[in-house]
């Protein structure tokens, strides 16, 4: 996975809120070595990117001399290395890794493309986005110097429920995920976020209906955004691809026209038999 951005280095994104991957569960007695192990690497993030033996140790609840041991061994298979005298950082081997995702690089390069164009079209921040349980993935981003200054970290975890591509996302998952998601911890993050169940089932309708979602003001407050569907062979939705722009600049009318042919072509791509109608298309290649 790839996050490339023109915003110049050092910009922060202050308009959101902090994601709530940042907690990681603690370990139980019951956990297996695997689960111990993913914890650990579960305490790195983008705002966390190295950290000492101590922290990681807090973070995870396990016992001091448990976490030297897993670290050692995750530094020993490549997963995490040293750095200086006493953090430790992930490593080249879990991006090698995690090139092998069907909803990583491969994913990426396909959609790349799709992502340019409706860049052009907006000059705002485009997104491509999957679902992963019940939570959000961020698979791609392209955005500009003036592109709305929202935290869209590629590979991090977010809320199905706050924003345009995770409502597509929502509202095309089964049944069950739905209801796991509803009767689960429904985050504050605005004056204007969902929170209320019922009026989500509504808004997840209104999304299958009309085959798209827009939200504005749902994560932070100056900002709208809208997603619609991508698909996959057997027409089933796959990934959403958004727009997040600024309140007021831009209107769901305006953004989803956009969204709409970029999508069925990557749908094409992927072989929706929906959307094998479309005129054939030329694929460009991705960036390096």
């Amino acid at each position: 996975m790839v996050h490339v951005s023109h915003r110049p280095a050092g910009r922060p994104d202050a308009t959101s809120p902090a994601p709530r991957s940042d907690v990681v569960p603690l370990a139980s007695r019951r956990d297996s070595p695997t689960q111990r192990a993913l914890r650990v690497l579960a305490c790195f993030s983008p705002t966390r990117r190295e950290l000492s033996l101590t922290q990681i140790a807090v973070a995870t609840g396990l016992p001091m001399s448990t976490a030297h041991r897993i670290v050692g061994e995750l530094v020993g298979g490549g997963a995490l290395v040293r750095s200086g005298k006493s953090g430790y950082h992930v490593g080249i081997r879990l991006c090698e890794i995690a090139a092998s995702s069907p909803h990583g690089t491969g994913l990426r390069e396909i959609s790349w493309p799709y992502l340019e164009d409706v860049y052009e079209a907006t000059r705002e921040n485009v997104l491509l986005a999957v679902r992963d349980g019940v939570d959000m993935v961020y698979v791609a981003r392209l955005s500009g110097r003036d592109s709305v200054p929202v935290l869209r970290d590629v590979g991090r975890r977010r809320s199905l429920t706050t924003t345009g591509t995770g409502l597509v996302l929502l509202a095309h998952a089964p049944t069950e995920v739905q209801e796991q998601v509803l009767h689960g911890p429904l985050r504050r993050y605005t004056s204007k976020t969902v929170t209320d169940p019922d009026e989500l089932r509504v808004v997840l309708a209104e999304v299958r209906r009309t085959g798209y979602a827009a939200t504005e003001g749902t994560l932070a407050p100056r900002a709208m955004g809208c997603g619609v569907p991508v698909r996959g062979a057997n027409d089933e939705v796959v990934a959403s691809l958004g727009v997040v722009a600024h309140s007021g600049a831009a209107q769901p009318r305006m953004l989803v026209p956009v969204l709409m042919g970029p999508a069925r072509g990557l749908s094409r791509e992927l072989g929706a038999p929906s959307a094998r109608r479309s005129l054939p298309g030329t694929r460009r290649s991705c960036p390096v």
